[in-house]
């Protein structure tokens, strides 16, 4: 993630600055640093590590534990890793919502907007963003953008089912442990694929736990139900057409699938060294 992070701040400011043009990804860094600095890019980035330790945390453990008691050594298959991957996705949600929604917003703290109608926000750090919140909008603003962060359980179910699908297709016939050219090319290819499939509610969840939505104050504890994802979406198709729900797509792409690719790679080199270190060694790590 800190290696990846700039594009993931390109991200969502274009999924929340609805006047700033969608240029390259490039361009779009360099504006942000001539106008805000060399740091700008980087900002908000102990919140996002913060939250995202807690998040893979929650979800990879769950995950792991959720497939070794329904297996009990037996085989997995797709839509085995497709189920468990939703569960796990929805425990992770409900556990780091609050988190998402005030890395978030510390993320954007100081941009400047092209859209004057977004207010400024004044957090000096997590704690006092939590503060914030829970004193000026309640303690439901902290879980803004559940609905759309519980559909988007699909998205690492997607990219899980996927991710095991082509490591067995890579493995069928010879148990070995894959490269990592192998690891990093699947990995890429699984979260692109869930990326681009789910990429417009990640553009409503990012507008909801910004909380400048411009839904009136009156129906303002609706903000997470699905009519509040329809008319958001709705609304962006009726002002920029079909390419507005895939704004700043470029970047999330470039982010996400170097992010999670990176990761994979890592994570597989990590699991083989605990196995080592365990004494499992290579044949207990072949029946993964």
């Amino acid at each position: 993630m800190t290696v990846f992070f700039p594009l993931d701040s390109a991200r969502l400011r274009l999924q929340v600055d609805e006047n700033r043009k969608a240029r390259s990804t490039p361009a779009i860094l360099a504006e942000i640093i001539e106008e805000e600095g060399l740091l700008a890019p980087y900002r908000g980035w102990f919140p996002v590590i913060c939250s995202l330790c807690c998040s893979n945390f929650v979800y990879f453990y769950c995950f792991h534990s959720l497939k070794a008691s329904w297996l009990k050594g037996k085989q997995s298959v797709p839509s085995t890793d497709l189920i468990i991957g939703i569960a796990a996705g929805i425990v992770n949600v409900l556990v780091t919502t609050p988190l998402w929604v005030v890395n978030t917003r510390l993320k954007l703290q100081g941009s400047k907007f092209r859209n004057a109608a977004i207010e400024r926000t004044n957090y000096s750090g997590i704690r006092d963003a939590f503060v914030q919140i829970l004193r000026d909008e309640g303690v439901g603003a902290l879980w803004n953008g559940t609905v759309p962060s519980l559909l988007l359980v699909l998205n690492p179910a997607i990219q899980f089912m996927i991710y095991e699908g082509l490591k067995r297709q890579l493995r069928r016939g010879v148990p070995r442990e894959l490269s990592s050219a192998e690891v990093f090319i699947i990995g890429a290819v699984a979260k692109a694929v869930a990326t681009t499939v789910t990429y417009p509610l990640q553009t409503i969840q990012s507008i909801l736990r910004f909380g400048q939505s411009n839904i009136p104050r009156d129906e303002s504890k609706f903000l997470s139900s699905l009519k509040t994802i329809r008319c958001l979406l709705a609304s962006k198709l009726r002002m920029y057409g079909v390419l507005g729900l895939f704004k700043g797509l470029e970047a999330k792409l470039l982010q996400t699938i170097l992010t999670a690719a990176l990761m994979f790679l890592l994570y597989e080199k990590i699991v083989s060294c605990t196995f080592s270190v365990m004494g499992l060694g290579n044949n207990y790590n072949k029946k993964r």
